[in-house]
């Protein structure tokens, strides 16, 4: 009989553990394992074996097999573990995958019988294309002014503007929103570790303040609500949590109730502000109305906190931008909104060569104007590389 037969979260990040062994698999019950930061150079193929293992972090390890390392930074869990049981280093569904997506180019091709030379274009492709727009090239470049009041709150903050994405074709729109929500469950770590809020370029007035402000004072439009004080929103949210426990509903009114808590016991909630001094975002709660994303939407503004790293925002916002960028190729390919469902292996399949979307730098400055972080660095991106090319 198993060891731990009820064992089903366990958390062993930060530990220096240099090795996983092969008996994890006899761990029926385990759902959740946590092992980031540690020293691990391989994973077990056994992990594949955990029958419940829904999810897993394995970030911070210096992996050998590189191409696994990738997708521990941006895939789910289960193709991670797919990965393992096809014995890694490429074999399997990673090799699978690629003849699926090549074999609906050649298909694609047959249909268009011809195509402007895009043919040529099409099968070269392998990676999906960013252009950075640096700051000194931007003649109005967007700046996010950081309040020393963050630092005891949630003290780090990551931005950037999109250009050029698509939105408009069948469920593109739902499809972003979802995405967002499965980032938020897994890279964000249920939002523990790190926030996302996107938001329309167009109706967002810069400059932006990225402030502190108590419970009853940060007012805000929350998404789909009236303007109210964030005191009253949490309290709200707390009625509407106990009244879906009541009804045992899982999804009703809102699932915003699972993050509560990471605000609790804090004097000051974050908050960042635009130049009209309306709060456009509450993290980890909710985004506002105000700067809601539409199916018009052309061009995004990004932004990740956390209250973790630096580091961790610039991973989260490496993945957004990644996911956007697939979902963009995929909202081209089928302009008729086919509602195939491409989310789950997004990030572990090569993509087509589209226009590329366009990332401008966005600086984080503090109250003198000294520079914080500018996103994207020359650093930046690289979690993400294989299956993307930056043009610099």
């Amino acid at each position: 009989a198993a060891p731990f037969p009820l064992l089903s979260r366990l958390d062993a990040a930060d530990n220096q553990v240099e090795e996983l062994g092969a008996d994890i698999a006899a761990l029926p019950a385990l759902k959740s394992l946590d092992v980031a930061n540690n020293r691990l150079r391989e994973l077990p193929a056994a992990l594949a074996d955990c029958p419940r293992l829904k999810e897993a972090n394995f970030r911070g390890n210096q992996l050998r097999d590189k191409r696994l390392e990738k997708m521990v930074n941006g895939c789910q869990t289960k193709a991670i573990l797919e990965y393992l049981r096809a014995g890694g280093r490429g074999k399997g569904k990673g090799e699978s995958a690629r003849e699926e997506v090549r074999k609906k180019k050649r298909e694609k091709q047959q249909k268009k019988d011809g195509g402007d030379g895009e043919q040529d274009e099409v099968e070269e492709a392998s990676k999906l294309l960013v252009k950075v727009l640096h700051v000194s090239e931007n003649p109005a470049p967007l700046v996010v002014k950081v309040s020393p009041g963050v630092k005891d709150v949630r003290a780090f903050i990551v931005c950037c503007v999109l250009k050029g994405v698509n939105l408009k074709p069948g469920n593109t729109l739902k499809r972003f929103l979802s995405m967002q929500t499965k980032l938020h469950e897994d890279i964000c770590e249920k939002r523990t570790v790190a926030t996302i809020a996107t938001h329309d370029l167009q109706l967002v007035k810069a400059p932006l303040t990225y402030d502190v402000r108590p419970p009853d004072e940060l007012k805000i439009v929350p998404l789909g609500r009236r303007e109210i004080k964030a005191k009253e929103l949490l309290r709200q949210l707390q009625l509407e949590a106990e009244e879906q426990r009541k009804q045992k509903k899982r999804q009703n009114v809102s699932g915003l109730h699972k993050y509560l808590q990471l605000l609790d016991g804090k004097d000051n909630y974050p908050c960042l502000v635009d130049a009209e001094g309306a709060v456009i975002s509450f993290p980890p709660i909710t985004n506002s109305e105000k700067t809601k994303i539409r199916k018009e939407t052309r061009d995004l503004f990004l932004e990740v906190t956390s209250d973790t790293s630096l580091q961790i925002c610039k991973d989260v916002m490496d993945t957004l931008i990644l996911k956007i960028a697939e979902l963009n190729r995929s909202a081209l390919e089928n302009k008729e909104g086919s509602g195939s469902d491409m989310e789950s292996d997004a990030l572990c399949g090569p993509g087509n060569l589209n226009l590329p979307l366009v990332v401008e730098q966005v600086r984080a400055v503090d109250t003198d104007g000294n520079l914080k972080v500018l996103y994207p660095s020359k650093t930046d991106l690289a979690t993400v590389s294989s299956l993307l090319t930056v043009i610099r």
